[in-house]
């Protein structure tokens, strides 16, 4: 899916990069805590805590889009554009737990 974002020029989201960094390490923890067989209500415990720190990135990538993007198509007078980003955030709404 390779929808242009913006208007102008597409925002960067390397912030996150180390937060995802994080995660990936969450992740190779929990597997090795599997592998040692460990407590099942502790691997739940990091499971929940990745499951938050996925929910924190993503909820920031859509702080930017909805502060960027979507701001710069409602600036834009396009009304194709303005309409195309609404749908948007209906389809994202959507998928939302």
């Amino acid at each position: 899916m390779d929808k242009q974002c913006c208007v102008s020029e597409h925002p960067s989201h390397k912030k996150e990069l180390p937060h995802l960094n994080r995660i990936s390490g969450q992740v190779e923890g929990i597997k090795k805590m599997i592998e040692e067989g460990r407590y099942c209500p502790e691997i739940l415990t990091q499971l929940r805590a990745i499951r938050a720190a996925i929910k924190s990135v993503e909820l920031r990538i859509l702080d930017t889009h909805l502060s960027f993007c979507v701001t710069q198509a409602c600036l834009s007078h396009d009304e194709q554009e303005q309409k195309k980003k609404i749908e948007e955030i209906r389809e994202l709404i959507k998928r939302f737990d």
